[in-house]
């Protein structure tokens, strides 16, 4: 490492003890739950979970702080065995199987060899109890059962059995989660806390769960791990704490001497703020609950600052300024789990930078899938969810090839990648003057520039790769044969679908949403967007066109847009609309465009409604595949194989074609 790149990053490579352990650098991964165990495991912790953590251990994170462990809960003997489904409640914790602690102890070991540590999250999240008959979140309306004396004394009694499960396995530390609307957290909130007995009122009072619950872990653990919290710096919600109250609250708690570290951020799991920023924010932008902490405990516990850092320089920043001791990462070790030892060795033009899309976190808690059936997923990072195969996989082909791949999308630019490393020749061929196709697009809406980070990322790989790029050239049949590559991959997306059962979609005043976003349409300053999108394509095109001052009205053809968009996003986009001006109309479909006025159709009863006054109508109703080509070339021309990959054989998000043409290279 040259002395250049030491200066750089002086504080974020440089190690820290923490309680009994030392840290050999401040980059840590926080606990999430993308839910890496793989399908047949039970839960339990097996090499799916484990290459996907230690991968990031691997490239360089010194801190491992993996997936919660959700604790046993006090559900009385006649609850239904779907009473804590959604909810988190639970009779038998996983750490109480058998296996678990050999299981745990492997990770440990493996973890400890690449010279991190393991620390783990002990949970109780859930909706189910809570000190006082009031909702945890103020977007979620299940009331919970109000916790009495023996609950909670078995709720803290599960932190002490949990630590030493930890604490047998090899673990080196352990933190209660009390945030994101865990039941430590609802002791914390005024809002939520509305007791009179020793569990509530002052802020000594609602710290006592707490400090209980850490009583009994040092009680089992002693001085043998590090022991923390990971907290909510400021509630954003009616009635819940602010800034000012959380100081208060951690400074009776750290005075206890019970805790050696305190894991900070801001927000919770549903609306604005959410604890997991997109990339609407800004980097590390609710870094003021860090630097309180510092502030007020100076030296007496280390403090662990997360929320949208997604850059080593953005770390360096953080620390240097005395905003905290540690910093999490986990979404940029999601993108690229060897960025750490990127950024030490100087190589920063080859890390893949988090965009902040948020679908890692979107599918952990949104897929449709069974938990068991679930895997991690990044848009821009095919081989998470798939860490095993990729290592099991992964190698130098066979046989070297010469590969076409027309389109570079994210598809196409995966395909070009993958394929360059396992040491084929790759031409890449893309009809536009830039490369990332859709990416260009969505990198336009207001909040999404760091879309652009994947661009740059890409266009790095391919001149350090030293694939050959061809841009403005449109791919032919004739073209490729004369390019004579032994494999064609067809990567050329998808284009808007066109509404042509809309009666008067083909008059002038109607464009389609992504030309509104390229630039080659205009519209007025009275906008109707029809919708049939439920994704962020709606919102963005609604936001691009009210930012530059035109009155924006969305039609959605059912109850709400954006019904796919993850709940940590979801809060952040109906803001920067409500901001922006932007009015919904859910529940009714374009049937009719008729110069200023637009005939909709109820989803519901089928009656239709008028409204008047528009001066352009907008279309934003997905998008059909891009396939013609590849039909061509596979039915009528000697290539020795035709791919098709991404949207140009079905539309969908990022993630899925990225992973689609990193699947094809390797196969080839």
């Amino acid at each position: 490492m040259s002395d250049t790149v030491s200066d750089q990053f002086k504080t974020l490579f440089s190690p820290i003890q923490v309680g009994p352990i030392t840290v050999k650098n401040r980059i840590c991964e926080t606990t999430n739950s993308p839910g890496s165990a793989g399908a047949d495991s039970g839960g339990l912790i097996d090499d799916h979970f484990t290459e996907h953590h230690v991968a990031k251990a691997r490239g360089g994170t010194a801190w491992i702080g993996s997936e919660t462990w959700a604790l046993n809960s006090p559900l009385p003997d006649c609850a239904p065995p779907d009473m804590g489904v959604g909810s988190g409640g639970m009779p038998f914790a996983i750490y109480q199987f058998p296996g678990f602690v050999d299981a745990v102890r492997k990770f440990c070991d493996a973890v400890h060899e690449q010279e991190a540590v393991a620390v783990f999250q002990l949970t109780h999240l859930n909706h189910m109890f809570s000190p006082s008959s009031v909702p945890s979140t103020e977007l979620y309306d299940q009331v919970p059962h109000t916790m009495r004396d023996e609950q909670i004394e078995f709720v803290l009694d599960t932190y002490a059995a949990a630590a030493e499960k930890a604490l047998e396995a090899g673990a080196d530390g352990v933190e209660i989660h009390c945030a994101h609307d865990t039941v430590p957290q609802t002791f914390m909130s005024p809002a939520t806390n509305k007791r009179t007995d020793k569990w509530g009122g002052d802020a000594e009072a609602r710290t006592l769960f707490i400090r209980e619950g850490l009583a009994r872990i040092r009680a089992v653990v002693g001085d043998k791990m590090a022991v923390g919290i990971r907290v909510n710096g400021m509630e954003s919600r009616q009635g819940g704490y602010d800034l000012l109250a959380f100081r208060e609250m951690i400074y009776i708690i750290a005075e206890t001497g019970l805790i050696d570290f305190v894991n900070v951020d801001i927000g919770h799991c549903w609306g604005r703020h959410a604890y997991v920023p997109p990339s609407y924010h800004a980097p590390a932008e609710n870094r003021e609950a860090g630097k309180a902490l510092k502030t007020d405990l100076n030296e007496k516990v280390k403090i662990l600052f997360s929320g949208r850092v997604n850059e080593p320089i953005v770390a360096e920043e953080l620390l240097q300024a005395g905003i905290c001791d540690l910093v999490g990462m986990t979404r940029a070790g999601i993108a690229d789990p060897d960025f750490a030892n990127k950024a030490k060795e100087g190589r920063m033009t080859e890390i893949r930078r988090c965009i902040g899309c948020n679908r890692c976190i979107g599918e952990a808690v949104h897929s449709i899938l069974p938990a068991m059936m679930k895997r991690p997923v990044c848009s821009i990072n095919p081989t998470i969810g798939n860490e095993v195969h990729w290592r099991d996989n992964f190698k130098p082909a066979e046989e070297k090839k010469h590969i076409a791949i027309v389109g570079a999308g994210p598809a196409g630019l995966s395909a070009a990648r993958v394929a360059t490393l396992r040491g084929h020749k790759v031409t890449l061929i893309e009809q536009g003057s830039k490369v990332g196709g859709q990416m260009l697009l969505a990198a336009k809406a207001p909040g999404r520039d760091s879309f652009e980070d994947f661009l740059y990322f890409s266009e790095n790989e391919i001149e350090r790769l030293g694939i050959e790029l061809l841009l403005d050239t449109q791919a032919t049949p004739e073209m490729l044969v004369e390019l004579k590559p032994d494999v064609v991959v067809i990567a050329t997306g998808s284009s808007p679908r066109p509404l042509l059962e809309v009666e008067g979609a083909d008059s002038g005043h109607v464009v389609q949403g992504w030309d509104v976003l390229s630039g080659a349409a205009q519209v007025g300053n009275n906008v109707a967007l029809c919708s049939e999108e439920d994704y962020f394509e709606t919102p963005n095109i609604a936001e691009y066109m009210a930012a530059q001052g035109k009155q924006v009205t969305i039609f959605h053809k059912w109850s709400h847009i954006g019904k796919d968009i993850d709940r940590y996003s979801y809060g952040t986009v109906l803001q920067r609309l409500e901001e922006n001006g932007v009015n919904v109309v859910p529940g009714y479909r374009l049937a009719r465009i008729d110069g200023d006025r637009i005939t909709c159709i109820s989803g519901y009863s089928g009656t239709e409604k008028n409204f008047d006054g528009f001066d352009s109508v907008v279309l934003v109703g997905g998008s059909v595949p891009q396939s013609e080509l590849y039909y061509t070339l596979k039915d009528n021309y000697p290539f020795e194989k035709v791919y098709i990959s991404g949207s140009a054989w079905l539309p969908r998000k990022m993630a899925e074609a990225t992973q689609s043409g990193a699947t094809i290279a390797m196969e080839i």
